[in-house]
Order: C-alpha cells, then sequence, then structure tokens
C-alpha cells in the first residue's frame, strides 16, 4: 500500500538475466538460482518473498533456461496474483502465467470440458448463500442469517477437504471440529444444494477445482496435454493450501519435481476455510532433497515492531511454533508500539481517530494508516469517529478499483481524449500529461479540493484523485509520455489487477489484511473474548488466533498502536481484560514463558533421508557441455543427438517390470516412470538408493514406492507377475 515514487512505480527492466539479481540479499539470490529440483522458502513476514520469486521466475526467463509460457505461478487471491503479474512485466517477464487457484484451474476447465464431457461448461454459481437457504428450507430447517452464512462456510470446508455430505458427520466427529448446527442437518442441507446444483446445470467454485481434478484423473490425455504446458510450478502462501488445492498441483506435477513453495506456518490464520500448513511443513518429507531457504531479514518493520512479533510468537505452542522463524530487522529504529486502555468502545474509537488526525497532521498519508479488527461488525464505530474526526477512510474488501464505475467511466474518457487528441477542446490549456489527465476527470467529478465528509462522493473522488496521481508518476517516469500512453498503461495494469493507491485510512479485519501494510497500524479491541474470539476454545484454535494478531502485528512499518476498552459502552460495566496475547509485552503486565529454538536465516540443502540433486544454475549436456532448456534433456543430463551409453538390456527389464507395475496399479505405464526417466536410470545404472534419488523424475515417492525394486533389476533382478515383479536371478 505504499504511495511510490515514480521510480518503484515504473522502474526500467533489467538489461540482462544478472540484472534480474542486483539489489537481491544473500538468501533471496539463492532462491531466484536454485531453478531446478524442488525449493521450499520459508519467509517470514516482510522479508520479501514476492520479491525473491518473482526474480526467480525472470531470472530464469532471462537467462533462457525457463520459457514463460511454461511457468505457472499461484496464490491465493487476485490481488497477489495482479502483483507478481504485475511485478513480472516490470522484469521483463510478462509472459509467465500468475492465477489464483481457481482462476487457473477454471481457465482449464473450460477450454477442457467440451473434450472431457461434452457441451458447454454449467454456469458457475456466483453466491451459494442463497441456494444454500432454498437447499435448508427444502430440508425444513430454519436458519437465521447468521446460521445461514456459517453452514454455507461448513459446505465451502466439506468440499475444499473432499467430504462428501453422507460422511461430514463422521469426520466433524472424528475432527473435533465445532459445527454451527447439528451435523446431521447440516449434512441434509449439503446433500441437497448438491442436488439442487445438478437440477439446474450450476456448479460453484468448490466444484471448479473438483471438477478440473476429475478430468485431469480420468483423462491422461488432458492430464499430459496440461503437463506439457507447464513445466515449472510456483505457489505462494503455501502454508494456506487445502487437501484439494494439493491435489490439483499434484496432478498438474505428475512425476515431476520443478517445484517452489513458499511460505510461513506462524502466517496460517485461515484453518476454518481448509488450509493446513502441513503441506509446508511436510515439504522435506516428501522432498528429501530440496533446497530449503529461510528469509529472516524484515525489511518492512522497524526492530520495535519485529522485537514485539517475535515475543508474540514466543509465547506460541503447537506444530507451527516449532517451525517459527525469527525475524531480524534491517530498519532504523522508530518509535516503541503504544499500548492504550479506555473505558469503553467509542471512547476507543474517538481516541484512534484523534491519533490518526496527529499523525496525518504530521505527514504520514492517510493511504498508509490502517485500523485492524478481529470481525467486521467492528467498523461500524471506527467509521462513525473517522468520519466526525474528518479523515478520510476506505473498508477493505469493496469491489476491487478497477471493477468501480467511476475508474470505468473515467477510462472510457480518457480513452476518447486520447483518440481525439488536439481535437478535444478540454485538452486546449492543458500543458503536460497530468494536465490533461486532470482536465478530463474533472468531467466525471474529480476537483482539485476533495468533497467535504465521507460516503459515496468522497469515495468516487478518491479514485479519480488515484487516476491523478498515477498520471503525475507516469509522467515522471516517462517524460513526453502521451495520453495514448497512459491509456495503454491502465489497461495492462486492470488486466493485471495492479491498482493505483487510494489515500483515505484502510478499515479492515485481521483476515483481510493478509499481504497488506502500512507506515502506521491500529490494532484495536484486543479484549478476551474478541483476541482471542470467544468461540477459539481447543488448543490450536486458540494459537491460530494468536497467528492472527501476529499477522496484524507484522502489518505495521513502523508505527504500532494496540488498544483495548473496559466495557462495550459508556457507563458500562468495566469487566473487559487485555487479551492474554499481550502478557509479558505489554508493560505491567506479568511475563510468561517463552520458547527457544527460533529458526535462523539461512539455506538447507539436503541430503535428508536421501542425497540432494545437486544441479545448480543451468543444467549442461554431460556429454558436450551445451546448455540444456528441453526437460527430456534435462532428465537425461545429455542432448538428444549425443552418444548414449545406456545399457539397452536393462532399459527393456525395465519396460517390462513398469508394464507389470502399472497393470497391477491400474494406471498408464508413464505414471511408474516416463521413458525418458527410465533412459536415465539405464544410463546412470544406480546401486544404492542416493544414487538413484539424484536422477530426475524419481523424487522421494516414486523411490519410496519403486526404489527396492528398481535398485534390483539394475543390480540383475529379473521380472516377473506379482507384488513387485522383480526376483533376484537365480
Amino acid at each position: 500500500m505504499t504511495a511510490a515514487t515514480h521510480s518503484s512505480l515504473f522502474p526500467q527492466v533489467p538489461e540482462s538475466a544478472d540484472a534480474v539479481l542486483d539489489g537481491l540479499d544473500p538468501e533471496q539470490r539463492e532462491v531466484a538460482t536454485a531453478l531446478h529440483g524442488p525449493v521450499c522458502v520459508l519467509a517470514g513476514a516482510g522479508t520479501g518473498k514476492t520479491r525473491a520469486i518473482t526474480h526467480r521466475i525472470a531470472y530464469g526467463v532471462r537467462a533462457g533456461i525457463l520459457q514463460p509460457t511454461s511457468v505457472l505461478a499461484v496464490t491465493f487471491t487476485n490481488r497477489a496474483a495482479g502483483e507478481m503479474r504485475g511485478r513480472l512485466r516490470q522484469l521483463g517477464a510478462g509472459g509467465a502465467q500468475a492465477r489464483t487457484f481457481h482462476s487457473a484451474a477454471l481457465r482449464q476447465l473450460q477450454y477442457f470440458w467440451p473434450k472431457a464431457v461434452g457441451g458447454d461448461l454449467p454456469r458457475l454459481l456466483e453466491r451459494k448463500v442463497q441456494l444454500v437457504a432454498e437447499a435448508a428450507a427444502r430440508c425444513r430447517i430454519r436458519l437465521d442469517r447468521n446460521e445461514l452464512r456459517d453452514v454455507t462456510s461448513e459446505i465451502e470446508w466439506s468440499k475444499v477437504t473432499q467430504t462428501v455430505p453422507a460422511d461430514y458427520p463422521a469426520v466433524v466427529a472424528k475432527t473435533q471440529r465445532d459445527a454451527p448446527r447439528d451435523p446431521a442437518e447440516i449434512s441434509q442441507i449439503y446433500a441437497m444444494y448438491e442436488q439442487l446444483k445438478r437440477d439446474r446445470s450450476v456448479i460453484d467454485f468448490e466444484d471448479v477445482l473438483l471438477l478440473t481434478v476429475a478430468i485431469l484423473q480420468d483423462r491422461h490425455d488432458i492430464a499430459d496435454h496440461v503437463r506439457r504446458q507447464y513445466q515449472h510450478f510456483v505457489v505462494d502462501e503455501y502454508q494456506d493450501v487445502s487437501p484439494l488445492q494439493q491435489r490439483l498441483l499434484d496432478l498438474w506435477l505428475g512425476d515431476r519435481d520443478t517445484l517452489c513453495v513458499v511460505g510461513d506456518a506462524s502466517q496460517t490464520i485461515y484453518s476454518f476455510t481448509g488450509a493446513t500448513p502441513d503441506h509446508l511443513l511436510n515439504f522435506r518429507t516428501r522432498h528429501p532433497d530440496a533446497t530449503v531457504v529461510k528469509l529472516v531479514r524484515d525489511y518492512r518493520s522497524t526492530p520495535q515492531v519485529v522485537h514485539l512479533a517475535n515475543g508474540l510468537l514466543g509465547q506460541a505452542r503447537g506444530r507451527a511454533a516449532e517451525h517459527r522463524l525469527e525475524l531480524v530487522s534491517q530498519r532504523e529504529p522508530g518509535p516503541e508500539p503504544a499500548y492504550t486502555e479506555y473505558a469503553d468502545e467509542p471512547a476507543e474509537a474517538e481516541g484512534t481517530a484523534r491519533r490518526i488526525r496527529d499523525l496525518i497532521a504530521a505527514g504520514v498519508p492517510a493511504g498508509e494508516i490502517a485500523v485492524l479488527y478481529r470481525v467486521n461488525s467492528q467498523s461500524e464505530v471506527y467509521e462513525q469517529a473517522l468520519a466526525d474526526a474528518g479523515v478520510p477512510y476506505q473498508l477493505r474488501g469493496a469491489e476491487r478499483f478497477f471493477e468501480r464505475a467511476e475508474v470505468r467511466e473515467a477510462g472510457v474518457a480518457l480513452r476518447g481524449a486520447a483518440r481525439a487528441g488536439g481535437n478535444d477542446s478540454l485538452l486546449d490549456d492543458a500543458e503536460g500529461l497530468p494536465a490533461e489527465v486532470r482536465a478530463v476527470l474533472s468531467t466525471k467529478g474529480w476537483t482539485t479540493e476533495p468533497p467535504a465528509g465521507s460516503g459515496a462522493v468522497r469515495d468516487r473522488w478518491e479514485s479519480l484523485a488515484a487516476l491523478v496521481r498515477l498520471a503525475e508518476d507516469f509522467e515522471q517516469a516517462k517524460p513526453g509520455a502521451t495520453l495514448s500512453d497512459l491509456v495503454a498503461e491502465l489497461d495492462e495494469r486492470a488486466a493485471a489487477q495492479h491498482a493505483p493507491t487510494v489515500q483515505g485510512v484502510t478499515l479492515a479485519s485481521l483476515h483481510s489484511a493478509k499481504g497488506l501494510e502500512w507506515d502506521a497500524v491500529f490494532l484495536v479491541g484486543l479484549t478476551e473474548g474478541m483476541m482471542p474470539i470467544t468461540y477459539a476454545k481447543t488448543d490450536e484454535q486458540i494459537e491460530e488466533e494468536r497467528r492472527l494478531l501476529y499477522v496484524g502485528v507484522t502489518r505495521a512499518r513502523l508505527h504500532l498502536s494496540l488498544s483495548w476498552s473496559l466495557s462495550r459502552s459508556p457507563g458500562g460495566r468495566a469487566g473487559r481484560r487485555p487479551s492474554r496475547f499481550l502478557n509479558g509485552l505489554r508493560p505491567g503486565s506479568a511475563a510468561l514463558g517463552t520458547r527457544s529454538a527460533a529458526s535462523g536465516g539461512g539455506i538447507e540443502r539436503g541430503p535428508g533421508p536421501v542425497a540432494r540433486r545437486g544441479r545448480r544454475g543451468p543444467a549442461r549436456c554431460r556429454v558436450c557441455g551445451k546448455t540444456l532448456t528441453d526437460a527430456g534433456e534435462m532428465k537425461l543430463m545429455r542432448c538428444d543427438d549425443c552418444p548414449s551409453d545406456m545399457d539397452e538390456a536393462l532399459y527393456e527389464r525395465l519396460r517390462d517390470w513398469r508394464a507389470v507395475r502399472a497393470k497391477e496399479i491400474g494406471q498408464p505405464a508413464y505414471c511408474v516412470f516416463t521413458d525418458k526417466t527410465l533412459m536415465a536410470i539405464a544410463e546412470a545404472v544406480p546401486d544404492s538408493a542416493g544414487e538413484l534419488a539424484v536422477i530426475s523424475g524419481v523424487g522421494a515417492r516414486k523411490l519410496d514406492r519403486f526404489g527396492t525394486a528398481v535398485l534390483a533389476i539394475c543390480a540383475g533382478g529379473v521380472v516377473e507377475e506379482g507384488l513387485e515383479g522383480v526376483v533376484d536371478e537365480v
């Protein structure tokens, strides 16, 4: 959310692959150059993970190691995907795909549905609440508004955890999940909801993933098509992957390990949606040869903010806490976090508004300030207080910038003026691009001074003002740029959802603040019952609430304020207590024991259980030394037309064994090993698990499943029908 200068908004494209690496710290550089084999990046808050992974993709593309169209980077929000696309474009790697899981799956589903199923893809249901309400009514179950929302969330959770309606009650009992209604009733509603969708030929967002998984599982020709298209995968926010998303990722990958994942278990805050950090925490187990890079240099926050964040996690318990990262601030010291107790909620809101007004008067832009709370219902009192104080604000979660009516209208007006050129009388007295934009947008409601108060008129003005500021930055970055150039830039930004900053204090829930940052952050309502929330009862639920507060703390660059009120309304009983998470951190509170052994930064290489694949940088032919870019050639580590020293008899025995195993497990032969992998094995003739593991296409899972048999064949075993299909030669 930085009010960036023109140099950061419109940087020059690096001149070479090596120039892409300029400015990266040692750990970020390791991420950027680790282009082969599995890579796991454990990235603390503010450590530049997006910078590291976008530079990784760009370096691979610019060095000729990665084909841009063969790269798929996936994340969880349109905003994050848009930011990645914008950065890749600025680094000269605009051809690489950056999408959300749902967007990538929907695109594939739309393309392959006619071939796999026939006809048109069913209509996508934008909002499922109404259909869930109808399903409940048909089951003669009454749901109030809150229950309807909660039951809808339960259906979403069930689908991403691949739980069918009939199994829902048993799964709830097994996982000790706190269901919002009787599990048998939710099971009924869920089953009826699915029936209604089938009757009306509609699908929901979870179905997009489920159907894509089903097609890739059932149609190996389609799976092969997708795998030929995408050779390299990057997954951002990997701690938030659901079991269903992991299944889709596995199908995209096939038997390859060209995967880079990025995450932080200490920022796992979406378990209620089915997200789990287990895939991140178990990555080294699944991929023993992985390169693991830890990013702990915090470039976002001052040492004072980082100290509080580390202290907060120092009291954490559980598996995620055991893998916590100890952040090290790279910034100059700043003010200490402020802790404030108020008599009641209105007083807390008014006090917060006063302090925000003082910060703005001291030069902090309104767009660089945020008020974060646990639940959305807390926003109203802060909206009122900021409006009374004359402070502009925006609610996080509103429609996306380029979809706002005033922004679309402004785009039409700017495009018309660009086409008219000197024939548009509006531009007669305008000199320079910013002046032309101001002249055009003045017809749409932009004025030199903002309107008084808040509401829709102020929101419209803020959107138009953001476009004016963007034009000013664009003109500084590209002197002589025309209105047509700016329109083209806006079109590219709209396609990438790369929005300019709107100036106004952000009001947002802690969950929706994930991935954002501000100069000043106000964490409000930090009382027992709200942080942690009342319904967080188990140890893991309490720890997730602590992680949620940690996310809030690490959104702040410089100023951090934490506050709570003793009662809800003026004159009420002062029975509230500050959040337990602040014990030992806020002045005057009793200190609690902290955990040690936080993880520092650095780089870990295999071996884990088996030796690590040792390639770095461009892969080169072991015969002629030429740089290899074809995936099949990189498996063999030689050019296709270079001489092969393959043991032909061994290759045929491996093919015979593969046919037996494929028949036994009911899958195509290539799902055991591809031809190229068998050729690589027949050329290397490994005699140990370590030597077999370093062959591309083997990987930890296949080593565990097939390694014993393959090594036996390499040692002279023969193929027979049976469990493993191999017996020792007599």
